[in-house]
């Protein structure tokens, strides 16, 4: 399960962002994950529950996974189609000369501060 390694990477992105921007605490984070990206959402939830406990910046921080789905394009009949349902052959023309559009993401989208933090600044 590499999911522990992914939440500890996102963790260290948003300590960076937090410090470059004077932020104590973090109530939520939005990713944007791609539906062939290799991460398990629910697997990825469950290790930043673990992992986020043990960091004050995150401790009690909601993680949204917002699913990006996969798309491939064929380069022989110009058409994009869903790449789970229909792997790498085009379902219109059977070629194979295809690539991937998106699906393979990993983004951090927004991060939000509490509203007592906000207020502090403003």
């Amino acid at each position: 399960m590499h999911e522990l390694g992914v939440v500890f990477h996102i963790i260290d992105d948003l300590e960076k962002v937090a410090a470059a921007n004077a932020v104590k605490r973090i109530s939520r984070v939005t990713l944007q994950l791609g539906e062939v990206s290799t991460v398990i959402p629910h697997y990825l939830t469950d290790c930043w529950k673990w992992a986020s406990d043990k960091n004050e910046l995150v401790r009690g921080a909601e993680l949204v996974v917002e699913p990006i789905h996969a798309v491939t394009y064929c380069e022989d009949c110009g058409r994009e189609y869903p790449t789970v349902e229909h792997g790498r052959t085009c379902p219109y023309c059977g070629s194979g000369s295809t690539y991937l559009l998106r699906g393979n993401e990993f983004i951090i989208k927004e991060i939000e501060v509490p509203e007592e933090e906000e207020e502090q600044d403003g």
